[in-house]
């Protein structure tokens, strides 16, 4: 039972890390508006909170063999506090950006920590655990639009400020129920960071290969999807709705893909992902109409969130005890790195004329291209599975 008050504290908290990066997307509009800045700009902003998530994962990594995954876990949650309160009080957009930058270094800290230490934790069901915590995770991405409209009616920093408020509550309760638990020994053998790392590279390189590209078409995909569906002519509440809609799809994703993991082979299922994501991301650039376009948006929400799930689940499961931090940290910085560039690039696009739609269709058929390569691979056992 307390392994399972934890597990519920480490789900609150990460709702709340997952809504410190997303909430960006939804107020670039306001942002845009209030600091009078360009759309590469306002891309750069939501790219350095990516680049945030992505900066601390390596120090992360090598800070889990000196110090255990729930200390680390805490920091986390402590810095976000602190972050969310100093992007609230923003007056230039340059003060923004670095708020944006530090609530997404408290993201990428828990993130390297928080998945070793859940898959330590109920190493059985490990794919299961792994959804529920991604659920909870999209929870905060499905209400991020629904709260930024909520809190405009007073001001758009209050959005900010209950992201800092409910963080200090949080991790105050993580801290109890961590006391509280019998926690595992399952990281004590990973100890050295590089050699950990190294030891593993085939695995690393192989999953970045699969995923890499993907969340960083998708990075652009949901930040500017608003604006993208306000070019196809629907109105401003409209798009935000099915920004919702793309986001409430991955609720039951990652319940299904976190299943599907455990149950199916790896690298195929991930391949099999990546392909479904390219082919409706291409239906989606010539869908008009809103009911066609809920329709899409699930299905693109859909597939795109059981990647997650699916890759944790391939990664963790499969890393061994002396390695699985130490590896764990060395793809995800890497991963996530790679998807931050996402909506910068496609905002320096768009600004330079660029239709949303060709840019999305070129992304697809690059996407399409990358699997059928790596399908190859695999089947001729060039691929760690």
């Amino acid at each position: 039972m307390s392994r399972t008050r934890l597990f519920a504290s480490l789900c609150g908290l990460v709702f709340l890390l997952n809504l410190a990066r997303i909430i960006f997307a939804p107020l670039l509009d306001v942002i845009i508006a209030e600091f009078t800045i360009g759309e590469a700009a306002a891309g750069l902003l939501v790219t350095l909170a990516w680049i945030g998530s992505a900066s601390p994962r390596l120090p992360t990594g090598w800070l889990l063999t000196k110090v255990p995954r729930h200390y680390v876990v805490l920091g986390s949650g402590t810095i976000l506090a602190v972050a969310s309160g100093f992007a609230a009080t923003a007056t230039t957009i340059e003060h923004l950006m670095a708020g944006a930058f530090l609530m997404g270094i408290a993201s990428g800290t828990y993130f390297v920590s928080a998945n070793p230490l859940l898959s330590e934790l109920f190493p059985g069901r490990v794919g299961r655990i792994m959804g529920i915590h991604g659920a909870a995770s999209q929870i905060a991405a499905v209400i991020a639009a629904p709260l930024v409209t909520l809190t405009l009616v007073v001001d758009w920093r209050l959005s900010l400020w209950l992201i800092a408020i409910g963080s200090v509550v949080v991790t105050a309760y993580t801290g109890l129920a961590a006391r509280r638990t019998e926690l595992p020994t399952a990281g004590a053998a990973d100890r050295q960071f590089v050699a950990g790392a190294l030891s593993e590279w085939r695995l690393i390189v192989t999953a970045l290969a699969i995923v890499g590209v993907t969340s960083f078409v998708w990075q652009g995909v949901f930040n500017f999807y608003e604006l993208y569906m306000q070019s196809k002519g629907l109105s401003t509440r409209a798009s935000g709705l099915l920004l919702s809609v793309v986001f409430a799809a991955g609720i039951p994703a990652f319940f299904v893909g976190g299943d599907l993991a455990d149950r199916l082979p790896r690298v195929p299922y991930l391949l099999g992902i990546v392909a479904c994501f390219a082919a409706s991301l291409f239906v989606l650039t010539f869908v008009e109409g809103v009911v066609g376009l809920i329709a899409i948006s699930s299905v693109v929400g859909f597939v795109i969130h059981s990647l997650f799930p699916a890759t944790d689940t391939f990664l963790l499961d499969t890393l061994p005890d002396s390695s699985r931090g130490s590896a764990y940290a060395v793809f995800s910085s890497v991963w996530m790195l790679t998807q931050a560039l996402g909506s910068l690039v496609l905002g320096v696009f768009i600004e330079h004329g660029y239709a949303y739609d060709s840019v999305f269709r070129v992304a697809a058929v690059f996407l399409a291209v990358t699997v059928v390569v790596l399908a190859l691979l695999e089947r001729r056992g060039r691929l760690p599975n």
